[in-house]
This record gives structure tokens, C-alpha cells and sequence, in this order.
């Protein structure tokens, strides 16, 4: 058998796999060791963290203007259909519909200009039957409502201490170059008819108004039950013994239906009355010359 040369080794030999594994083991910790101090670098390069971003400012919460209320309020006009309230903010949007939301004065409050301005007149929580306003615009603790008085188209804003509120899903249209009504519920239609409305020289006035009132009248015949808005006749100051008030009512005779017959007032067909009875007082009429 042929002898190794001198020094030599076989790959399998012991000494040569311990040998071996003493370098894998120093190998191994030269690497943790070298890993150790590289690490901390590492980390705090890749933990550094972006400065917090500053915070979203918020707007600072409404304030809410405090009602002066007048030494003495009685000495304020009282709004109804038969009085004038100077200095009543007018109609903002006197075509456009609103949410349905009506407030009825629990007792006799004060209307102001403006929320925390100046007080312009005293509504009370009877007119004719009682008083139910559609709401037009709010703002914390107040709303601004329709005025029952003069000028066509007076505003006001009151407070929401005394008010009961209500929501009415019908709206009542008019449209004075067609002579024909229609009414609303829930944004469904329920009817439309040809109507009759004021003549030229006492015109049925084009605005946002909305039911005063309901009433029966023994001292005339032409209808039933008369439903009063809260507008009033251009031209007229006074009709009938009345302020001027442009009302809702039938008439005796067809043939006033689809003319400009009246003295301001929207005369209706006998269903459409009977129809317009069960609407809740407070509910918007849109008069627009479509």
C-alpha cells in the first residue's frame, strides 16, 4: 500500500473536521461582534422619526347673539295680517321651498331685525286660529320666520325659547301666468287645477307666503271655508271691511276658473278646497309668474 507523503491529511480525517468547526464557531461570533456595533447605526438611521405635524385648528364654536328684549314690548307693533312692521328684514328667497319646519309662539314673544339686533315687533300665539310660521333660515338659538304683516314679504327672527315646532310635508304652488295650483305632499303631487286670480289693476301678488288661517264666514256665500295667506293685495289697502288679506276660497260659478277676475284672491274649484282644508296652517304658498 502506498504511504501519505509527510504533513499530509485526508479531508475526513478528525483532526481536520475539528479544525474545521473551531473556525465556523469564530467565524460566528466575528459576525455577531461586527454586527454589534453596525446595528446601533442601522437602527438609528432607520428610527429616526419625522417630527409630529401640528395640530388642525378649528374654527371657534358659533357665538350666539343674546335677545335684548325691550323695556317695554308692548310698546312694539304687534305683527298681524292688519298692521305694518317697519324695518322687517324682506324675503331673502321668496321663490324657494323650504324643509316643511313651522314654530308656533307658545305666548306673545318679541321679533327682531336680526339675531341679538334690534327688536321691531311682538307676535302673539293667536291670529286666526293659531299662529303657525314656516321657517326660513336658523341659526343657534334663533329662527328667522314669515311675517304675517306688512310690507309682502317681511321676515323676522325670533328666539327659540317659546316656540313649539312642527314639520308639514305639503306645499301649495301657484302659477299665475298658467292660472293653475298645485298641491304637494311629501314631494308627491296630490292635485292640479285651474284656478282664477286677481285681475290687472288688483293683482294676486308672486312671493312666498303661507296659510294663516282658516275660517267660516255666515255673511257670505261664495265659500265654505276661506283660508287667508299671509301677503297681501298690491293695490288694495283695505277690501270687504278687511286689511287687504289675499285668501283662498272657491266661488259660486265655474266660469271664474282660468281668468284674472278677482280682487287678489286665488279663487279655486270646490275639490281643491276640500283638499286644501286638511293642510296644516303654517304650510308654504309659492305664488311665481310661471
Amino acid at each position: 500500500m502506498a504511504q501519505r507523503p509527510p504533513r499530509s491529511f485526508r479531508l475526513f480525517d478528525r483532526p481536520y473536521l475539528i479544525a474545521c468547526a473551531a473556525c465556523g464557531v469564530l467565524l460566528v461570533a466575528l459576525v455577531i461582534v461586527v454586527a454589534s456595533f453596525v446595528a446601533p447605526t442601522r437602527a438609528g438611521q432607520t428610527s429616526t422619526a419625522a417630527p409630529p405635524s401640528a395640530p388642525v385648528l378649528l374654527p371657534p364654536p358659533p357665538t350666539i347673539p343674546p335677545a335684548v328684549v325691550p323695556a317695554d314690548p308692548t310698546a312694539l307693533p304687534k305683527s298681524t295680517t292688519y298692521t305694518v312692521i317697519d324695518g322687517a328684514p324682506l324675503d331673502p328667497g321668496p321663490l324657494t321651498a323650504t324643509d316643511g319646519t313651522v314654530v308656533h309662539p307658545r305666548e306673545e314673544i318679541v321679533v327682531y331685525a336680526a339675531p341679538g339686533g334690534a327688536a321691531i315687533a311682538r307676535l302673539g300665539p293667536q291670529q286666526i286660529g293659531d299662529t303657525w310660521l314656516p321657517v326660513i333660515a336658523q341659526q343657534p338659538g334663533w329662527v328667522q320666520v314669515l311675517l304675517p304683516s306688512r310690507p309682502n314679504g317681511s321676515t323676522g327672527w325670533v328666539t327659540e325659547t317659546a316656540l313649539d315646532r312642527a314639520l308639514t310635508p305639503y306645499l301649495i304652488r301657484v302659477h299665475l301666468r298658467s292660472l293653475s295650483m298645485e298641491l304637494f305632499k311629501g314631494g308627491q303631487r296630490l292635485g292640479t287645477w285651474t284656478v282664477g286670480i286677481g285681475k290687472e289693476s288688483a293683482p294676486t301678488p308672486a312671493g312666498r307666503t303661507f296659510l294663516l288661517g282658516s275660517f267660516s264666514d255666515t255673511a257670505q256665500r261664495y265659500s265654505s271655508v276661506i283660508l287667508p295667506l299671509g301677503t297681501h293685495s298690491p293695490t288694495l289697502n283695505s277690501f270687504g271691511g278687511g286689511p287687504g288679506t289675499v285668501a283662498i276660497h272657491t266661488w259660486p260659478t265655474a266660469n271664474v276658473f282660468g281668468t284674472r277676475s278677482s280682487d287678489g284672491c286665488i279663487r279655486v274649484p270646490q275639490d281643491a278646497l276640500h283638499q286644501l282644508i286638511q293642510v296644516p296652517l303654517g304650510t308654504l304658498v309659492l305664488i311665481d309668474e310661471n
